[in-house]
């Protein structure tokens, strides 16, 4: 598997799909480029799901998150994308996306995006 930014989320074959349980991920390190002035945005991404028949492989969502390193996103842009991808890799059961970004300006955003709640 590449070591290079990535927007190929793989997935694996969930353990035990006859049963819901959650898995959590917590990513401290996200960061994005603001699309006005170019500087970055650093976030920490928390990701719950309730797997269906499959799981992330976690490189791979490593490597995904690290592909918006040089890209500029709005928040919400960058939120919901996010959301819509891991859901498009997954087919979850729930899964909610949240984006906890640092002050900026003097502005703390946490934005929150769902799908199946």
């Amino acid at each position: 598997m590449s070591t290079q930014p990535s927007r190929d989320l793989k997935s694996i074959p969930n353990p035990h799909p006859e049963r819901d349980y959650s898995v959590r991920m917590e990513c401290p390190e996200f960061t994005c480029l603001c699309p006005m002035t170019g500087q970055p945005d650093f976030a920490d991404i928390q990701i719950e799901y309730v797997p269906d028949q499959l799981c992330i492989e976690l490189k791979s969502l490593k490597l995904y998150l690290w592909s918006y390193r040089n890209e500029g996103a709005f928040h919400e842009a960058v939120t919901n994308k996010i959301l819509d991808d891991l859901v498009a890799a997954l087919h979850p059961r729930r899964l909610q996306v949240i984006a906890d970004f640092n002050v900026r300006g003097g502005i703390h955003t946490i934005v929150t995006a769902s799908h199946g709640v």
